[in-house]
């Protein structure tokens, strides 16, 4: 996904919601004043004021998590500036915690994730084969991260196999290979639909890559706009009041919005086998370990001898504010324990190393306290 979203041109409306955070969230990078404006601010819900820390456990009468973990991701998320929901559960074991790990927050390119599951549960279902060709013409492209867009501009259309489709769209994070898998599985309504099926709550599938991301930025999809840079262009024609209106309604209600709790849930799902078979169980965690998106992210904490299985997603910016900058994934310990984490950035002020300090800080903290 995109890479770009942020806000130093919020209007002082604005600083209302950034205060009202801050009463539950502090942090000492607050964002400046910016000029007045007629627009209201995002308006998210915000927990109550600590102490103590909005922690919830599925079952309290079985194993809980270590309350040194417990109290040292609060301190982490606590200090960190913005909207953010963090949700870690062992799956080995019957607990699970976390902090706003209930709200929708935008999943950007973690919903690659539900595509994939969607394709595998069709191969599982004998209705598509790994091997089935899928053609990708110029009509097919998307915009941001698309590294396959080259081959298919050079030669005018491609004809990739499912498998490889997806191991573009999870490993590199390829949107026009995500699209294609999308429509090749029957489109959004055939992804919402297997949600719903395998009963993994609280997770939503937005309208493919095309139309989200024109959406977010306040555009009407054109296919040119998948050309080169002529997406960026038209984006910066638009009045920073059409861009903050149409970021502010994504915010408030993602199209995409999933929360970090259905998350690690359908996360454990996956490591337990209950949403494929065998095979596509494996050839899913598998790739999951293949990513080479977010180094620095959730797998940067993860110890020397630990496995890392994930799935990153990175939003839009605008004028100094970030949106949808996530990772989620599945930490397997030496002894075979696993733990399913998810951490979701929603909209921050903060910059890209401290973002990655974040994550790194929670993976790290579960890894320390296992075994406690």
């Amino acid at each position: 996904m995109y890479y770009d979203f942020a806000r130093r041109l919020r209007p002082a409306a604005l600083l209302c919601s950034v205060a009202a955070l801050a009463a539950c969230v502090p942090s000492a990078r607050a964002p400046q004043p910016a000029p007045p404006a007629a627009r209201a601010p995002v308006q998210r819900p915000v927990p109550a004021p600590p102490p103590p820390a909005p922690v919830s456990y599925t079952n309290p009468a079985a194993e809980r998590p270590a309350p040194g973990l417990v109290a040292e991701i609060d301190e982490l998320w606590r200090g960190f500036p913005g909207t953010t929901g963090i949700a870690v559960r062992r799956i080995d074991g019957d607990w699970s915690f976390g902090m706003r790990k209930d709200e929708l927050f935008p999943q950007q390119s973690v919903s690659k994730t539900w595509v994939t599951l969607t394709i595998l549960d069709e191969v599982d279902q004998g209705k598509l084969k790994l091997s089935d060709p899928v053609t990708i013409t110029t009509d097919d492209l998307a915009v941001f991260h698309q590294p396959i867009r080259d081959r298919v501009l050079a030669n005018g259309s491609i004809t990739e196999t499912v498998y490889n489709l997806i191991q573009e769209a999870i490993t590199h994070s390829d949107n026009t290979a995500n699209d294609a898998l999308l429509w090749k599985s029957g489109g959004p309504d055939a992804v919402n639909g297997f949600i719903a099926r395998k009963g993994l709550g609280a997770i939503r599938f937005g309208p493919g890559e095309r139309l989200l991301q024109s959406r977010i930025a306040g555009l009407t999809w054109n296919q040119d706009y998948a050309i080169g840079s002529r997406f960026f262009a038209a984006r910066a024609e638009l009045p920073v009041e059409t861009r903050r209106a149409a970021l502010y309604d994504y915010l408030r209600d993602p199209i995409d919005g999933a929360s970090p709790q259905a998350i690690v849930d359908a996360l454990a799902m996956l490591a337990r086998g209950e949403l494929l078979s065998p095979e596509s169980t494996q050839l899913m965690l598998e790739t999951m370990s293949r990513t080479h998106s977010g180094p620095n992210r959730l797998k940067a904490g993860v110890p020397a001898g630990w496995q890392f299985k994930h799935k990153t997603g990175t939003g839009q910016e605008l004028g100094g504010i970030a949106t949808g900058y996530n990772d989620i994934g599945i930490m397997t310990a030496p002894d075979g324990t696993r733990y399913a984490v998810a951490v979701m950035l929603g909209d921050t002020t903060a910059s890209i190393p401290d973002r990655m300090r974040l994550m790194q800080g929670v993976s790290r903290a579960v890894a320390r306290y296992h075994g406690i």
